[in-house]
């Protein structure tokens, strides 16, 4: 089934359940549900893509820290789906190009990808925080239109980049998560049309120091909201690194990740 991921960068539990109305809306109909996750550690973004993407914990993968400008060890979703013939894509901030594509990222070269050898074989990546987030979902969407990718990565960073100029308990953040959600208001109901399976997450949360890294349950519990036919709704608790082996049995494609069997149907 064609998949799609939207990681709200930095989008605290509390905060996405309190501001998240659309989102929280069509849960409320049964087409969807929210659990709440808690990140690997540190919660920090880089180590943190790659767990999510991987299944790997970062103390694990190597990548330790946002400074770790270096290609996965390991197999990720985007590989997963392409050693089975499909198709993958990814709007997202140029870490995640960095991860699984090329690094380090040049943003001649890789801002726009189109490539069928990589294993995110359309993309495209941005690399300034403030990029804005109806820009990134306009990218997302016209890959998703032209390319048709079986999996499909959206990542935007508003929400992060207000945390860290104003910390968690800010208007300036929460209005930023509220942004996203009604951002999401003008394309969820189309993937729900067309019977793509869809994941938003976050990688981590935030505080009030502005920052995050470490184990407070604000930098630590983050969102899992989850649409589509594939999943059952049911009571579950699912784990960050469940993420990626989850994406793969959507997608039904060869893989050796944990799953968050209660997921699915």
């Amino acid at each position: 089934m064609k998949t799609l991921l939207v990681v709200l960068d930095g989008l605290n539990y509390q905060v996405a359940s309190d501001a998240l109305g659309y989102l929280q809306a069509e849960c409320a109909v049964g087409k969807g549900r929210l659990y709440k996750l808690e990140c690997e550690l540190p919660s920090l973004s880089r180590p943190l893509y790659e767990c999510i993407l991987t299944g790997v914990r970062p103390v694990q993968s190597g990548v330790v820290h946002n400074g770790v400008c270096r290609l996965s060890h390991h197999r990720s979703v985007f590989h997963c789906a392409r050693a089975a013939g499909l198709t993958t894509a990814a709007a997202a901030y140029h870490w995640v190009s960095e991860l699984y594509n090329q690094a380090p990222f040049k943003a001649v070269r890789d801002r726009h990808t189109a490539d069928e050898t990589l294993p995110i074989q359309y993309g495209h990546f941005y690399h300034a925080d403030h990029y804005p987030d109806s820009h990134l979902f306009e990218d997302g969407e016209s890959l998703r239109q032209r390319y048709r990718p079986d999996f499909l990565l959206f990542h935007p960073m508003n929400i992060d980049d207000a945390g860290h100029r104003c910390g968690l308990s800010s208007p300036q953040y929460r209005n930023a998560a509220r942004t996203a959600d009604g951002l999401l208001s003008h394309y969820l109901p189309a993937w729900l049309a067309e019977d793509y399976q869809v994941m938003v997450t976050a990688d981590h949360g935030m505080n009030d120091d502005r920052s995050h890294g470490g184990a407070l349950p604000e930098e630590r519990q983050v969102p899992l909201f989850v649409f589509g036919s594939a999943f059952s709704l049911a009571n579950a608790e699912p784990q960050q690194i469940e993420l990626c082996g989850t994406l793969c049995e959507l997608l039904g494609v060869a893989h050796d990740k944990p799953v968050a069997w209660g997921l699915l149907k």
